[in-house]
């Protein structure tokens, strides 16, 4: 077996600093496609690159706010509307994530007598404490430090004895070197350079605590204006919309 190619369709935040877009990554294998969170932006990146819904078996969510879930009812939609789809498309995420993204589908696209009609994904809730195997992938889920009402996760995923660390949203924590212990690729929201929100990692924060982290390779994303102006200038490697690297 080859290594995983990791793609990151959106590396930005939620207000699309420095043009980029909103959270989407894909974990790759010869047979399979892992979306790791699903942004409003998600298809327009992956179709950049040449890769549209036809090539995602699963996806991951790892909180419930527009930037990280927003795209599943585009995603949903042009499925349905293409009919050609012939198997499973398997979403896991925090609770209430089904509910909103039906609400969604009715909101966007009214006049639709039934959001289900023709093709409906599999919905799991992924719960803290409870790991879940879906497929050749186990995935475990952690609480982050984030807006509670988002349900925020952090999760760590499995695949073929490789095990890639995403942190989701969230401020340090205990859990941040928990998640990310002996990960392969540790994907780590760094929104600010230092400290001006709550909710989220800032880069000088992450510096303070770079001894705790025991992982092979860490990638930051959700990248907010503070620090697009410096990546390439950090220690930690910074990435980009359209960025693929092999874990």
């Amino acid at each position: 077996m080859g290594p995983l190619k990791v793609c990151f369709f959106g590396s930005g935040d939620a207000f699309g600093s420095g043009g980029r877009l909103q959270s989407c990554v894909m974990v790759q294998t010869e047979e399979s496609g892992l979306l790791i969170d699903c942004g409003a932006t998600a298809l327009s990146g992956m179709k950049r690159q040449g890769i549209d819904s036809s090539a995602v078996d699963t996806i991951l969510i790892s909180h419930l706010h527009g930037d990280h879930f927003c795209g599943l009812p585009f995603l949903i939609k042009e499925i349905q509307v293409a009919g050609a789809r012939d198997r499973a498309l398997i979403i896991a995420g925090p609770e209430d994530l089904e509910p909103r993204v039906e609400g969604l589908l009715k909101l966007l696209f009214p006049g639709s007598e039934d959001i289900r009609s023709g093709f409906w994904p599999d919905f799991l809730v992924l719960s803290v404490g409870e790991p879940r195997q879906i497929g050749d992938v186990r995935v475990a889920a952690y609480p982050a430090a984030h807006s509670p009402k988002a349900h925020p996760l952090s999760l760590r995923i499995d695949c073929r004895d490789t095990v890639i660390a995403y942190s989701g949203d969230t401020e340090w924590s205990d859990m941040v070197p928990e998640v990310s212990r002996d990960a392969d690729l540790f994907i780590c929201e760094t929104y600010e350079y230092r400290h001006m929100t709550g909710n989220h990692l800032n880069y000088l924060t992450l510096l303070d605590h770079r001894h705790e982290l025991d992982c092979r390779r860490i990638v930051l994303t959700h990248l907010g204006d503070t620090m697009i102006e410096k990546c390439g200038f950090l220690e930690f490697e910074c990435a980009h919309d359209g960025m693929v690297i092999e874990v």
